[in-house]
Order: C-alpha cells, then structure tokens, then sequence
C-alpha cells in the first residue's frame, strides 16, 4: 500500500500469480487499518458499467460518517481521481490520478472527507468498489469534475459524458461558500476516533 501525496489516499498495487489457467490475485484484505490507520469496515458493494468518456463525481459524503472507498477496475481502464476538499488541509483544492486497469490491476484506497471521480477510458469499463458506509442521497455531495479551479487534466481525444447531477454540480469555491465540504479537522477527529 502506497500513500499518494493526498492524506488519506493510498495505491495498492496486488502481486497476481497466473499459470496456464490464467490469473489469481487478493484485491482486498480487511486489514486496511493496518495498512493505513484508517478503519475501514464494508457496508456495501457497487459496480459500475460504463462506456468511453463516461465522467462520474467528483463526489463526497458529509463527516461523520462520510464514505470510505476501495476501488479497483476489472475490466478495461479508468483514470481515477482523488480531490481534496476537506477546508483547511494542507492539501485543499489539489487532486491526483491514477490509472486502474484490468491488466495492472491497481486498487485505490480513499478516506472519509475526500471527493472522487473517474473517468472510463475505454468502452465496457467494470468498476467494483467497497464503501464504509451505505448510500444516503441526503448527505452525498458533488463538485463539478471540469471545474477550471481543480485543474484535473482528463485524458485528450475523450469526451467527457456527465450525468444531469454531475453536470449541474457547483464548483470547488460554490460548494465551499454553500458550506458543504468537509473540514479537515473534524475530519482527522473522525479518522482519530474510528480507529
């Protein structure tokens, strides 16, 4: 597990052991606590199908209890993006990428308080993902992912497809002036308590 430049955002890249037969590999462990320091219990499974260019978040839920993520692409390839948008971190507005793909088979770990999106890169894209907590339309959030502020390049020759939510989602400094993003101290409260 490698922590990205994001507090509370971590890579894990699996050892796949294959034969003739093809392929086996462990894409997740209970033991992220000890991995990361942050609890992580599974409350709910999702899968996500989608076509080229399809642009899903950068979405976040309120904290406590927000929403914990552990993703992996299993077949085709996103470019996943984690944003900081926990008010007062050192790290506030900035995000990073990383490429998951059925060959690399890279998984991502996101914190509570940290806002996500991908990208699908190819047609037939299949994203699984566990979460720490169930969904909860009435404290799930989002920032508009071509919001000029946040800087995240999507990769050229791809057009990005929002849905109606995404697309009509307020930008970075909207969704801080609206006081909806969480804060950083009251997350590292919660990250403290719950583990």
């Amino acid at each position: 597990m490698d922590p990205l430049t994001i507090e509370g955002a971590y890579a894990f890249t699996p050892s796949v052991h294959g034969d003739d037969r093809g392929s086996f590999h462990e894409w997740f462990r209970p033991d992220l606590r000890d991995l990361t320091g942050h609890s992580f219990g599974v409350a709910q499974a999702n899968c996500s199908v989608s076509g080229a260019g399809a642009l899903r978040g950068v979405h976040f839920a309120d904290v406590p209890p927000g929403q914990a993520k552990y993703i992996t692409c299993v077949r085709g390839a996103i470019l996943d993006v984690v944003v900081d948008i926990r008010v007062g971190s050192p790290t506030f507005g900035q995000h990073e990428a990383v490429r998951l793909d059925a060959g690399n088979r890279r998984c991502l770990y996101i914190a509570e308080g940290l806002g996500h999106a991908f990208m699908a890169l190819s047609d037939d894209t299949m994203v699984i993902y566990l979460c720490s907590t169930p969904y909860a339309p009435e404290r799930e959030h989002g920032v508009h992912p071509l919001d000029p502020d946040l800087g995240i390049v999507w990769p050229e020759g791809v057009e990005p497809v929002l849905s109606a939510k995404d697309a009509a989602a307020p930008s970075l400094a909207e969704a801080q002036k609206a006081g909806l993003l969480p804060d950083y101290r009251e997350c590292l409260d919660f990250y403290r308590r719950s583990s």
